[in-house]
């Protein structure tokens, strides 16, 4: 956590603090102003397929894709708008896949979250339901044969995940050969609509990283500060050998599992509950109460924010539809649509 009053060796300090919450709550901004824009297109009929939102989850993803580096791995979640941005994926990449542009890096195969860019880290998500730790684990372990140090694998999964066999599988294994994985779990009290008293017995889901022999640590999802120390420090201790790393963040989903879905079982209790706070709006009332921002800059950002949303769209808008009869139905890994062969 923060604190206010820190002594004059902590300048510096002070100042890394600063930036790194301005630079996390401005990529949590442009994730959010991009959700609402697909959430917008959405019920207009002007998208189609499933639009997830990051809505109520950006403190925690945006500081997964912050704390990784170049040559890491990351394997995003349906709700890690913000993390992809941190890693540094391309407003455009969002876009083109969700209109199904076949400029795109799924080359419109996919009109949905299911996108990435392999050869950079960014892997493409198979499902949310834990499978994506297991092919983090491959990754990591083929850099281990290649001879391949310093690299760390994160991978983001929901509360429900964490009751498949996928998820056991998999977390045993990074256990048993102490991979470099970071494995975020976003417990948002609901698996799609299956409250957690009926998803799972134990008294916290940070008690699964005991029994497996994992590091375990538990954040407010809620508060950027928070999740930016914690996050940080499970990937440091996961690049230093340390073993897998479990971070367990409790939050809210703030709006329903997708933009089919009005979240009318969600528990007015928790909505009303701290952790049903904002995060968007606790990391402002970090930057007005710490003299880090004022609302001059925070319109400022928002306006850039949508005006990088809205030439994105209107660029993608623009662009030709796919043609399947013109389409070389071969393997994107093939020579002719592997990335960077445009």
């Amino acid at each position: 956590m923060l604190h206010t009053v820190l002594n004059p060796g902590a300048v510096g300090e002070v100042s890394s603090i600063c930036d790194a919450h301005i630079k996390a709550y401005r990529i949590m901004l442009l994730a959010r102003v991009l959700d609402d824009k697909f959430a917008s297109l959405y019920r207009m009929g002007k998208m189609h397929g499933g639009v997830f939102l990051g809505r109520g989850q950006e403190a925690l993803s945006a500081s997964v894709g912050l704390a990784l580096r170049k040559g890491d791995i990351f394997a995003p979640l349906i709700r890690d708008t913000a993390g992809r941005l941190a890693f540094g994926e391309p407003v455009l990449d969002a876009v083109r896949t969700q209109f199904g542009s076949p400029l795109g890096p799924m080359r419109a195969r996919d009109g949905n979250v299911h996108r990435g860019r392999p050869k950079e880290g960014l892997l493409a998500m198979i499902s949310h339901l834990g499978a994506m730790i297991s092919v983090v684990n491959g990754a990591l372990l083929a850099r281990r044969f290649k001879g391949v140090t310093g690299v760390v694998g994160a991978t983001c999964i929901g509360d429900g995940a964490t009751s498949t066999g996928a998820f056991h599988e998999a977390v045993n294994q990074a256990a048993v050969e102490n991979l470099p994985l970071v494995l975020i779990i976003a417990n948002n009290h609901y698996a799609y609509s299956t409250p957690n008293e009926r998803q799972f017995a134990c008294r916290s889901l940070l008690d699964k990283a005991v029994g497996y022999g994992v590091a375990g640590q538990q954040v407010d999802g809620t508060d950027l500060s928070a999740c930016l120390g914690v996050v940080g420090d499970a990937v440091s201790r996961a690049r230093a050998g340390r073993g897998p790393q479990m971070v367990v963040a409790s939050l809210l989903r703030l709006c329903g599992h997708g933009e089919h879905d009005d979240a009318s079982y969600v528990n007015s209790d928790l909505r009303a509950a701290p952790v049903g706070r904002d995060c968007l709006k606790v990391a402002e009332e970090t930057l007005f109460r710490q003299n880090w921002a004022n609302a001059a800059a925070i319109s400022r950002w928002r306006h850039d924010a949508v005006q990088k949303v809205e030439e994105a769209v209107a660029k993608v808008q623009r662009e030709p539809n796919p043609d399947p009869y013109k389409e070389d139905w071969c393997a994107l890994a093939s020579k002719h649509l592997s990335e960077g062969n445009e």
